[in-house]
């Protein structure tokens, strides 16, 4: 087969639907990597808006541009734009969109769920947008401190659109983690062993296990304040056993984490493109991974670092004093090695090292700044003044934004094939290196001077009016040269002016692939023997393109690729895709249905849309499977390999780990908040307990052992080519028995709006409940599967499932009865 007629069947098969019609079906990632960043950088592009209202009120004191209502809104709603609707969302959609072009396969693990996390995030952006619009946005801050979010200071239905609305885009960010970290362990291009891959995907990694660990405790916290607004459960009102401190603390667990969170990625774009820039390769490879690890598990350990005047103990604060300052230390390795591969290499000073450039001067002062809020006392000092914003948006935006632009930059010849032609981006850069620096410098000046943060004016008196006027005149510079940016990408699809292949002679394969890519990436998959194949293999796209790698000959409209061994990166067995399909958008429609129930207090409504949801999830699995064996299949270079459905280890068993990584740090910060609220809030003991029942033990024993055995006996006895339906309807059995035992003990706790005490059984409660009806609910398909013919001896992929949902729910349930019995038993 030639090489055209090759690109011709492959981009039929993996091309969306021609048109503006195709984004609503395509599940492909270029496709759906591009929406997120152009859908990210709207989003930008609207809180940059309100970053300008913000600097016009500030501008002169007792402005009267914005009343206090209005501002408040705006300033909420220009922290909550950047932090959850541009800068994860560009890092989703910069990951997407490079991931498997860097890894050499052809898609992500999951397309679909790439696409639902998409459109998931779509609309709860658009529920947010809505809000601004109508002006009833959120309006207690970005970080949503209760009391003053609660219901009796907060009582329209703002802080109803934060909760309800960020839990939502925040399905999209748990979407996207659960698919890259089961993509870069297991999807990429075969010989890439993990030390041979590309740092950027050493970095995303990271950052995925980051987000399954580090925004459950800030859904949790949604879940529970809004709990409290709309069915009375106290859990922060201190008269009722609740605390509000419990919402702060559950807030930085996430927030603290999500500095890191926006920050990796950044990291990994410098380390990608600084060696290109310096035509050498990254210095101390090694040691940048492992200060990426040490810097993502050091961040969970500071979040009190934002609590430091809310009267901790000392030994508290000397703590995680001393471990705030030893983020230092894996942040310097990184530096260091960046400042070795400059030295080391021959730097050119090209547009996307411009701005690395000026990610290093502005990161190293908001590293400095850092450190300095990291001292108690200086924190006392300056806590919620001008000062610590200025060291917030010099570590997000030097962080962030400067290497997102270089990234911009650098990528975007091989998005569109073409170079830059009007050369507006040097202008562009230095606008936004002044004007950045003129603004937050100013600031950090004014907030030692006293200026607190988030007040809508100001007195003459105070002191402030020239500082609030330069900083005003930078932010305006700063958005002039954000708009240059924009200018110039547009124009950019507007010229044809064709970029050579490969501009910057880099060594990684997403360049392997034409400029644009196509819809499959790579004619054929290449065997990776090096980290940077393109460097010690220069005619490795020609040799691509001509089939000399594995899947070199289309078979049928099937969508192909490989999974590979975790550790060493040998090809373990075929995968087949789903094609594109509406599904994704309809279940995110489905899904939105339920929190705009919640939202507008149509209550009735949000259990049909879990009902809509679960049909939905139904139809999605059930698409995928055949009903006959197929065996190994020919893969090229003389290899044949098994298909996914007939492994013990498919990619729906590694994406439930991962899920159930980001579910089981939901339960336990559900449990932190319990202890918490038990040994630390006033008003505990509560007035009355819960009984302990020995039925309810009974039942749910039964349960637990069912739910253990069952499943395990399916596996074991669909191996031995018996039938498993009687160990299946065992699992089905121990789930309905899990959920009536806690239906029982619900039944029997204290009023959930009495006191906190009731109000955490409850949800630990219905935790175990809703998980009982998911296990069920697998229960009950693979029944139907089997039954279908879609499972077989071989095809034992599916039912290789079940055993981690039944363990992970026997599991929660012991620790449900031993949360609600144990301490009254004790006591």
């Amino acid at each position: 087969m030639s090489a055209l007629a090759r690109h011709r069947r492959l981009q039929a098969i993996w091309s969306s639907p021609p048109g503006w019609k195709g984004l609503f079906s395509t599940v492909n990632h270029t496709d759906v990597g591009l929406m997120f960043l152009v859908t990210a950088f709207f989003y930008f592009l609207v809180a940059g808006v309100l970053a300008m209202l913000i600097r016009a009120q500030l501008a002169t004191p007792h402005s009267a541009f914005a009343g206090p209502e209005i501002y408040n809104q705006i300033f909420t709603m220009h922290g909550t734009i950047m932090m959850f609707l541009f800068a994860i969302p560009a890092i989703e959609g910069m990951a997407i969109y490079l991931l498997p072009k860097m890894l050499g396969t052809r898609d992500l693990a999951y397309p679909r769920l790439g696409a639902y996390g998409y459109w998931c995030y779509f609309f709860g952006g658009a529920m947010l947008l809505v809000s601004l619009l109508l002006g009833i946005a959120p309006d207690g801050g970005w970080f949503m401190y209760p009391p003053l979010t609660g219901k009796v200071y907060s009582p329209g239905i703002n802080t109803d659109f934060w909760l309800l609305g960020i839990t939502f885009v925040e399905i999209s960010a748990i979407s996207a983690a659960v698919e890259f970290t089961v993509s870069i362990l297991r999807y990429r291009a075969p010989g890439m062993s993990l030390a041979k891959m590309p740092i950027f995907a050493w970095y995303m990694l990271v950052t995925s296990l980051m987000i399954l660990t580090g925004f459950p405790p800030l859904i949790l916290g949604s879940i529970l304040l809004e709990l409290e607004r709309t069915f009375g459960l106290p859990f922060f009102q201190a008269e009722l056993g609740g605390d509000s401190l419990l919402w702060q603390h559950l807030f930085w667990l996430f927030g603290h984490p999500e500095v890191y969170i926006i920050f990796l990625p950044a990291a990994g774009l410098v380390s990608t493109i600084l060696p290109v820039m310096s035509s050498t390769t990254l210095l101390g490879y090694r040691y940048v991974v492992a200060a990426a690890v040490a810097l993502a598990i050091l961040s969970f350990g500071l979040w009190v670092h934002h609590m430091f005047t809310t009267g901790i103990p000392h030994m508290g604060l000397a703590f995680f004093s001393a471990a705030s300052t030893l983020v230092a230390v894996p942040t310097a390795v990184q530096v260091f090695a960046w400042i070795g591969t400059l030295w080391k290499g021959r730097p050119q000073l090209r547009l996307p090292m411009l701005h690395i450039l000026g990610f290093f001067a502005t990161f190293v002062i908001g590293g400095l700044t850092g450190v300095m809020v990291a001292v108690v006392p200086f924190d006392w000092q300056v806590h919620d003044t001008a000062f610590v914003t200025a060291h917030l948006h010099y570590v997000l935006f030097g962080g962030f934004v400067f290497p997102l632009l270089a990234a911009l930059y650098y990528w975007l010849p091989l998005a569109t094939g073409r170079a830059r032609f009007f050369r507006l981006g040097e202008l562009a850069f230095a606008l936004i290196f002044v004007g950045f620096h003129v603004t937050f410098l100013a600031m950090h000046f004014a907030g030692l001077m006293g200026q607190r943060r988030r007040i809508s004016t100001y007195s003459p008196e105070d002191g402030w009016t020239a500082i609030n006027l330069v900083s005003s005149v930078g932010g305006f510079i700063l958005a002039f040269g954000l708009v240059m940016v924009m200018i110039e990408v547009v124009l950019h699809f507007f010229v044809r002016h064709r970029a050579p292949r490969n501009p910057w002679r880099a060594g990684t394969l997403e360049w392997a692939s034409a400029m644009p890519p196509p819809a499959y990436n790579f004619a054929s998959l290449p065997q990776v023997d090096d980290r940077e194949p393109l460097r010690s293999d220069p005619d490795l796209p020609a040799r691509l393109a001509r089939g000399e790698g594995y899947l070199a000959a289309p078979n049928g409209m099937i969508r192909e690729s490989l999974a590979v061994d975790v550790a060493s990166g040998a090809p373990e067995h075929h995968v087949v895709y789903p094609g594109n399909t509406h599904l994704p958008i309809v279940l995110a429609a489905v899904t939105g249905l339920f929190f705009l129930a919640l939202l507008l207090k149509v209550l009735w409504v949000a259990p049909l849309a879990m009902v809509g949801v679960a049909v939905l999830a139904w139809h999605w699995v059930w698409q995928l499977g055949r009903r006959e064996d197929v065996g190994e299949v020919t893969v090229g270079r003389g290899l044949s390999l098994p298909t996914i459905a007939e492994v013990d280890r498919p990619p729906g068993w590694w994406g439930s780990v991962f899920l159930l990584v980001a579910d089981a740090t939901l339960f336990g910060s559900l449990l932190f908040g319990y202890a918490f609220l038990w040994t630390i809030a006033p008003g505990w003991p509560p007035p009355a307990w819960i009984e302990p029942s020995t039925i309810v033990v009974a039942i749910a024993g039964v349960g637990i052992a069912l739910s253990l055995l069952g499943p395990s006996l399916a596996v074991v006895v669909n191996k031995r080519g018996r039938n498993p339906i009687a160990a299946l309807a065992l699992s089905l059995a121990g789930s309905i028995a899990i959920a009536a035992a806690l239906l029982v003990l619900l039944a029997t706790a204290p009023a959930a709006t009495g006191h906190a005490y009731g109000a955490t059984l409850l949800v630990m409660g219905g935790y175990g409940i809703l998980h009982a009806i998911v296990v069920a609910l697998i229960a009950a398909f693979l029944l139907a599967r089997v039954r279908a013919g879609y499972v077989s001896p071989r095809r034992r992929a599916e039912i290789a499932i079940l055993p981690v949902w039944g363990a992970y729910l026997a599991g929660i349930a012991v620790v449900i009865l031993l949360a609600a019995y144990l301490p009254v038993a004790l006591s």
